[in-house]
């Protein structure tokens, strides 16, 4: 296997480690504790966020005197021997304390993103993410499946081995890569290229920033619905099989393939630029989930899961343009925390409104977060685009620095 599609595979694979629960926390934490909380299960997948968003920044630190790819054979083992102890958890707080460990040690494996997008040329950048984001979402599927069906007929501590085992399958693959010599090293670039990126770093550093922010009202607007579906589709819908819900609730990763597909067919990505159409296709999708039908909330999956795609892809383009190689690492872990915390804050958020009003009131809130993203990315970033080049090209031409996006 090439490098390239090894990293893709490794990707699938966390995704669906991380997949296996996800939309599964309030059935998990019942059935295995008995805790019924929709704030305990608001916290806990927040408490995720920031262990994400607490030590990738520091990974890709370790990063700059260590190979990824021997970095991520470490962490992954260790993730992998945390996630399996878990299982053996006999109460709340022993399960807490072993998985927020696997987290923050598992996160290191998003560091293969930015290490592949160095070894792709910045013209394939946008064809990279949006295969990668497809994965994200088909492995959510995946991922969602096996969860609920080990979820049903196998039991909770299934679903924590599984989880472990995907872990020692990145681990495993890396392994290969070293083994077989297929590891591009990257560390001894670093020095040659640190004095144009600096130039180039310190006039795109806030822009790094906005587009962050952006990030973070994004993700909490789109992810606000995502702890309680599960619960809220049985509820509408009267059906119980978890495995229904699971594909139900990964209906998004299908239409994230569709849209990959029309992407390419439109060749030059202009799809990609819609991102004013695509948030506001995103908040009626949103809406049509809090009717009390399933055949709207089937067809509001569909809309929020083309806009979800849509836009994620096009706000990681635009990160990388304005990011240089040496600093994808680095910039790609700070736009990485905002979203962590965006997403801590929709599932703290999400534990607060599902506990004082109905979860059809997540939904609303969350339509009037992407109609808000859509203003701010219209204030903040509409004329920076019409005028975009990558960062890479302001080191050679510094001039240039302040129509950069």
């Amino acid at each position: 296997m090439s490098l390239r599609l090894t990293i893709v595979i490794m990707s699938a694979f966390g995704v669906i480690s991380d997949a296996i629960l996800i939309a599964f926390y309030p059935q998990f934490f019942e059935v295995r504790y008995g805790v019924t909380s929709p704030v305990h299960v608001g916290a806990y997948i927040a408490a995720i966020s920031i262990a994400v968003m607490c030590t990738l920044p520091c990974w890709a630190r370790v990063a700059r005197r260590v190979e990824t790819m021997h970095l991520v054979v470490y962490t992954q083992c260790i993730a992998g021997l945390l996630g399996a102890a878990s299982a053996w958890a006999d109460t709340v707080a022993g399960f807490w304390v072993l998985t927020m460990l696997m987290f923050m040690t598992k996160s290191s494996y998003l560091l293969m993103f930015p290490y592949l997008m160095r070894l792709e040329r910045a013209d394939t950048h946008s064809a990279t993410i949006g295969l990668l984001s497809v994965v994200v979402h088909i492995g959510g599927i995946f991922g969602a499946m096996a969860g609920g069906l080990a979820l049903q007929h196998f039991g909770p501590r299934t679903c924590l081995w599984m989880m472990a085992a995907g872990d020692f399958i990145q681990m495993g693959l890396c392994l290969y890569l070293i083994a077989s010599g297929k590891v591009v090293r990257v560390l001894g670039t670093d020095a040659a290229a640190a004095a144009p990126a600096a130039a180039a770093r310190r006039r795109t550093l806030s822009l790094v920033f906005r587009l962050s922010l952006l990030m973070l009202l994004f993700d909490f607007s789109a992810y606000l619905v995502r702890p309680f579906f599960s619960v809220y589709w049985e509820h509408i819908t009267g059906m119980r099989s978890q495995m229904l819900t699971g594909l139900v609730f990964a209906i998004p990763g299908v239409v994230a393939l569709v849209a990959l597909l029309a992407n390419h067919r439109a060749g030059d990505g202009r799809r990609l630029d819609h991102t004013l159409a695509n948030l506001l296709l995103g908040a009626i999708g949103l809406l049509l989930q809090a009717a009390p039908s399933a055949t709207l909330i089937l067809l509001g999956r569909c809309l929020y899961g083309w806009s979800l795609f849509q836009v994620i892809v096009k706000l990681e383009v635009t990160l990388f343009k304005v990011s240089t190689p040496d600093a994808y690492a680095r910039d790609f872990s700070i736009a990485n925390g905002f979203q962590n915390l965006g997403v801590l804050l929709s599932s703290f958020g999400a534990g607060l409104v599902v506990s004082r009003f109905d979860i059809e009131v997540t939904f609303a809130i969350a339509a009037a977060g992407l109609l808000l993203t859509a203003l701010v990315d219209r204030w903040t970033f509409g004329v920076d685009r019409r005028h975009a080049q990558p960062a890479a090209a302001l080191a050679a031409n510094p001039a240039g620095a302040s129509h950069a996006s």
